[in-house]
Formats: structure tokens, sequence, C-alpha cells
């Protein structure tokens, strides 16, 4: 769905992109090849001193945390953020958005000791490995009765009832997953008893329903990268023949971050490459 790469021809009435220039895109699920035809307007060019492999993770999981931490969720500097699969793709854009650009405080929730420091390694300030215990418990020892602020959540069913129940008083709570497999239903007693909010982030209703915030919030990520204000997380590289291997470290849940997959004639980071999404 994403891609980042270097524009070989455009058609007579492009005038936002030409020849040579880098850019990343999102389409379908076209982008894992070495070449494809793409709409010059999900294109976006890529700024000096950004790498093709770093620029390419953004659009998916960078614009997720972007459009749920700030358009959504309205985090506020010094506010309490919980994050679930906080080493996932998306987990640790949240990590890196909510500690780097909005300055707010982060407690991160993911399945396994290794992924929870990974975590911690990515700027959250606590961890939790809800593996081994009840979240909300965890999260009460860490912040005391009052809550969290902010919950992300990524994975649904149990994990996001109690994410829901360490909310603070007026506190949110945006889901953008599932990666548990079930479908909570929330019980609306608890929205009335803190005034909490739970609200939904579809990524790609975004896209196609209000493309000029989605494309606003896509060149915010280009910009924070180029300022070094974030460090998209790459957790392993695969050539495009090793695709089933990549998608393999995905189901066995090896993987960490984003996977870059890069065609065989493609391996240098300066030259044209593409990625595999991963939740």
């Amino acid at each position: 769905m994403e891609f980042s790469g270097t524009v070989l021809e455009t058609g007579t009435d492009v005038s936002t992109v030409k020849e040579g220039d880098r850019v990343i895109g999102v389409s379908g699920f076209n982008g894992m090849a070495e070449e494809c035809i793409i709409d010059h307007k999900t294109l976006w060019q890529i700024p000096e001193g950004v790498p093709l492999r770093e620029a390419a993770t953004l659009p998916v999981s960078y614009v997720t945390a972007i459009l749920a931490l700030e358009h959504r969720a309205c985090t506020r500097p010094g506010e309490t953020v919980l994050v679930t699969a906080a080493a996932g793709a998306t987990g640790l854009a949240v990590i890196d958005v909510a500690t780097n650009v909005l300055q707010a405080k982060v407690i991160a929730a993911a399945g396994s000791d290794e992924k929870c420091r990974l975590a911690m390694r990515k700027g959250a300030q606590s961890i939790v490995n809800y593996s081994q215990g009840s979240l909300k418990e965890a999260v009460r020892k860490l912040v005391g009765s009052d809550g969290v602020n902010v919950v992300i959540d990524a994975v649904g069913g149990d994990v996001f009832l109690e994410a829901l129940r360490s909310l603070a008083w007026e506190g949110r709570i945006v889901v953008v997953g599932f990666a548990g497999g079930t479908i909570a239903s929330v019980p609306a007693n608890l929205l009335l008893l803190k005034n909490v909010s739970a609200m939904g982030l579809y990524w790609g209703r975004y896209k196609e329903q209000n493309f000029p915030i989605f494309s606003r919030i896509l060149s915010s990520a280009l910009q924070y990268c180029q300022q070094g204000r974030i460090q998209p997380h790459i957790g392993a590289v695969f050539k495009l023949e090793e695709v089933n291997d990549a998608f393999l470290h995905v189901i066995q849940r090896k993987s960490t971050g984003k996977l870059w997959v890069c065609p065989p004639a493609h391996t240098s980071l300066n030259n044209s490459s593409e990625v595999l999404t991963m939740g």
C-alpha cells in the first residue's frame, strides 16, 4: 500500500513531479514491485536528507499515529498516552510522535518482554507486558487511580476493555485496529461515569473522504522526519524475491515496526524501494 522510489517518466499533464524526483506514494495493493503506474495526486516529494527507506514507512503508520493523536484525541503536551501493540509499526509511530512531537508521556503495552524493551528504547517512559496479567492493574500501579488521558488501541477484545477502564476523567480512546482478532462491545456506562470518549480511526477513509487532511498530515510527517524529530523503525529488510519470507516473518509474530522489501537490483538505500506494510 505504500512505497518510495524515483520517478521514471510522467504523463503530459503532470506538473507536480518530474523525472528523477524522489517520491513516496500510496496505492491499492500493487506497490510491491520494481515499477508501478500511479496517479500523481497520490505522490509526495521526499525532502532532501530523508532516505527512501525511512520515507516509505510514513504513509500508513505515521499518518495513522498523527491522525489518532492530534486530529482525533487532541493530545496535549504533558498528557499520558497508553498505546497497545506498542512494538508494531503503528504502535512505534505513536510512541515516536507522542514523545518527540507532542511532548506527551507514553506507557507502551505489548505482549512480550522483548517488545516492551524495544518500546522503551524508542521513547516510552513506562512499559506493560499484558501477557503477564491485568493491563488495568499494571497501569494503575504506574499512574494511580487517576488513569491515562489518551489510549490508542490496535488490539481490541479484553485489552481494549481494560484500556478503556484505565482512562482518566474526560479521557479519549481511539480504536485503530483489532490485531487480537476480537472486536469488543463498548459498555456505554463507562463512557458516562468518567465523561470519556471512544472513537475510531480508519486511515483509508481519510484518504478517500478528506484527502486535504490526509495530505497535510503526510506532509507533516515528512517534515518531522527531515527535522529529525521522528525516527521510523525498520525491523527487518528483505529482497523482493524473499517476499514470502517477509510475510512468514509477520505471521510468526517476529516482526517489529516496518518490514522493508526492495527489488533485487536496488539494495542500496539510495535507490528505488518498496515497503511491506504490517500491523
